[in-house]
């Protein structure tokens, strides 16, 4: 098995629990145009507003003439506002603290602009040599782009760079790039699925 040189996190049920914060953002968006709402119960439509960039997620829940008017509008809010929905996964700080002095850190997410004033507000830019979003790239997540960018970022070889991810859609884009994968939140189909950054920290090698 190939070293691992530089980790790259997801965003959204990796780093933050933002579940709330998500919908409330494209729930702003449906409402603006007049559609029914999303909540945590329909699991499918939840589940896409969590993991697919913007883009995606207006193809599925928008008629296509109005994609491009809600995508223009969702251009003008500031997520800012919905920053307080959402929190740092357990043990977050301490583990990256750990982790940043011993490895390069990315991110690499489907977010587009929001993730950079996140990671400030909460205190954790200063970890992540490099972060990539849906705006740096042609195709986001499920393609293996973003992977490929972020472990160009970090200067290394994309087989010696370990994503952790909690989808389908990181699961995939890590198979593509052919950069190694846990699955976080108990996600199954990577080298090891942990369901917290302690049990992320316990299956790292020690430096």
């Amino acid at each position: 098995m190939s070293r691992i040189d530089g980790i790259i996190f997801d965003c959204d049920g990796v780093l933050f629990e933002s579940r709330d914060a998500n919908l409330a953002y494209y729930n702003q968006v449906l409402e603006k145009f007049a559609y029914p709402l999303v909540s945590h119960e329909q699991k499918e439509r939840a589940h896409l507003c969590h993991t697919a960039c913007s883009v995606d997620v207006f193809a599925v829940l928008l008629k296509k003439e109005d994609v491009k008017p809600a995508l223009d509008y969702a251009a003008t809010l500031d997520f800012r506002d919905f920053i307080p929905f959402m929190k740092p996964e357990p043990h977050l700080p301490e583990v990256l603290e750990q982790l940043a002095a011993e490895y390069p850190l990315a991110v690499a997410t489907n977010r587009g602009t929001s993730v950079e004033p996140i990671l400030s507000h909460f205190g954790l830019e200063a970890y992540f040599s490099a972060v990539v979003t849906s705006k740096d790239v042609a195709k986001p997540k499920p393609a293996p782009d973003m992977l490929l960018l972020a472990s160009q970022r970090l200067g290394f070889a994309p087989e010696n760079c370990l994503f952790i991810g909690d989808s389908e859609l990181d699961q995939m884009a890590a198979a593509g790039a052919n950069v190694r994968f846990v699955g976080y939140g108990g996600l199954a189909g990577g080298e090891v699925a942990v369901n917290s950054h302690l049990q992320l920290l316990d299956y790292l090698p020690k430096g």
